[in-house]
C-alpha cells in the first residue's frame, strides 16, 4: 500500500508540476485560465479566484489546466483567449510544461547528491581467472587507490578509466596491509553491450569489488554540478533510446514501460530509500520532457510543430484537418498505451500469476 502511494505521488507530481508549467506562462502573458485541476472526476473541493477555479478532485492521477478559448468552437477572438495570441506566445505556453519537468528532474538530481548516496569501494572481493589482475597479483581486500597516478575512490571512477584506457597495461597502487604496493596489470580488450544495447570495445583487468559500500554526500554547490552531470547524462541517454528506437535499432517491447513496470520499479525504489526514489522521479521526469516534446499530434511537440507551420504559413492550419490529425494522433496513442500495458502484463509476471490463480479455480 505504501507503494501505491509513492506511485501516485510520483506520477501526481509530475503531471501537476507540468500543468502548472502551462498555468504559470500562461497567466503571465494574461491568457486567462478556466481551471487548475489536481487529479481527475468528481471535484472534491474548489476555489475560485479571479478567473480560475482550483480544484480538487477524486482521481489523484495528475491534474490538468483549462484555458480560455483553447478551441475554436470557444474562441471569440478576445485578447485574453489562447488562440487568439500569436504562435510565439501560444509556444511559450505550451513549452513551459516539458520545460518545468525538466527542472523538477533537475530539482530531484540535486537533492540526490545533496543527502547522499552509497558508492561501492575499490576493495578487491575477488579476480576473474585467466583476467590480467590474478596473474599480476592482486588478491582479495587489496584496495586500490590509483591508476597510472590518478587516484580513484569508487568502483565506478576506476571501471570508467579501466574501460576508456588507450594503452596495452596500467600501473595500480595498491594499499595492502596498511602498505602501498604498486603493480603493473595488462588490459583485456572485451566487447559488453552498454544500457542501450550497443555493442563497444572496451578493456577490462577482471576485478569484483567486495561490495563495501560508501555513503556520497556533496555540499550545496557541489550537489548543484552533479545534479547537472546527471541531467545532462540522462538527456544524452534518453535521446538516443529514442533514436534507436524510431531507427528499429532498439525493440519496442524491450524498451518502454506502463504504470504497471512504473508501479514495480517504484516499489523496488521504495525498499532502497528516499535516494532512489528521488532518482526514480528524476528519470520520469526527464522522459515525460522528452517524449512530450515529440512533433506528434495530441503531445506537446505536436501542437509546438503545428504553431511553427502556422508561423511560416502566416495563417492558422485548416481546423478540419487538423481535427482529423490529431484524431490519428489520439487513436495510435490509445493503441500505444494499450501494448505498453498488455507489455508489461507479461514482463512483470502479471498474466503468469492470473494464470495461476485461474487453473486453482478450475
Amino acid at each position: 500500500m505504501f507503494s501505491l502511494l509513492i506511485f501516485i505521488a510520483i506520477l501526481s507530481i509530475m503531471i501537476v508540476v507540468h500543468e502548472f508549467g502551462h498555468f504559470i506562462v500562461a497567466r503571465k502573458l494574461g491568457i486567462r485560465v478556466e481551471n487548475f485541476s489536481m487529479g481527475f472526476g468528481p471535484k472534491l473541493l474548489k476555489y475560485k479566484k479571479g478567473f480560475t477555479e482550483y480544484s480538487l478532485c477524486l482521481i489523484p492521477f495528475g491534474g490538468y489546466v483549462k484555458l480560455s478559448g483553447d478551441s475554436w468552437e470557444e474562441c471569440k477572438s478576445q485578447s485574453h483567449e489562447f488562440l487568439s495570441r500569436k504562435p510565439i506566445e501560444r509556444a511559450g505556453v505550451i513549452f513551459a510544461g516539458p520545460l518545468l519537468n525538466y527542472l523538477l528532474a533537475f530539482v530531484c538530481f540535486w537533492l540526490v547528491h545533496s543527502i547522499g548516496y552509497p558508492q561501492l569501494t575499490t576493495k578487491v572481493g575477488d579476480t576473474i581467472p585467466e583476467l590480467p589482475a590474478r596473474s599480476a597479483g592482486i588478491v582479495k581486500e587489496d584496495v586500490i587507490i590509483s591508476v597510472d597516478g590518478k587516484p580513484v575512490r569508487y568502483f565506478s571512477e576506476l571501471q570508467n578509466i579501466i574501460y576508456t584506457k588507450r594503452a596495452s597495461e596500467v600501473e595500480l597502487e595498491i594499499l595492502r596491509n596498511n602498505e602501498k604496493i604498486r603493480l603493473p596489470v595488462g588490459l583485456q580488450s572485451k566487447v559488453k553491450k552498454n544500457i542501450l544495447g550497443v555493442e563497444r570495445r572496451i578493456n577490462v583487468i577482471g576485478v569484483i569489488p567486495i561490495g563495501e559500500a560508501v555513503f556520497v554526500k556533496q555540499n550545496f554547490f557541489g550537489a548543484f554540478e552533479y545534479a547537472g552531470k546527471s541531467l545532462w547524462e540522462l538527456t544524452s541517454i534518453t535521446v538516443q533510446a529514442l533514436f534507436r528506437l524510431f531507427t528499429g535499432s532498439m525493440p519496442l517491447r524491450e524498451s518502454v514501460t506502463g504504470p504497471l513496470g512504473m508501479f514495480y520499479i517504484t516499489s523496488e525504489a521504495v525498499k532502497m530509500g528516499i535516494n532512489a526514489v528521488l532518482h526514480l522521479m528524476a528519470v520520469l521526469s526527464v522522459s515525460l520532457c522528452i517524449f512530450n516534446l515529440l512533433p506528434f499530434p495530441v503531445l506537446d511537440g505536436g501542437h509546438l510543430f503545428f504553431l511553427g507551420l502556422e508561423k511560416l504559413r502566416g495563417r492558422h492550419l485548416n481546423q478540419k484537418i487538423e481535427e482529423k490529425i490529431h484524431r490519428v494522433g489520439f487513436s495510435l496513442i490509445i493503441c500505444l498505451a494499450v501494448f505498453v500495458f498488455l507489455n508489461d502484463v507479461i514482463n512483470f509476471g502479471v498474466w503468469e500469476k492470473i494464470t495461476r490463480i485461474l487453473s486453482k479455480l478450475k
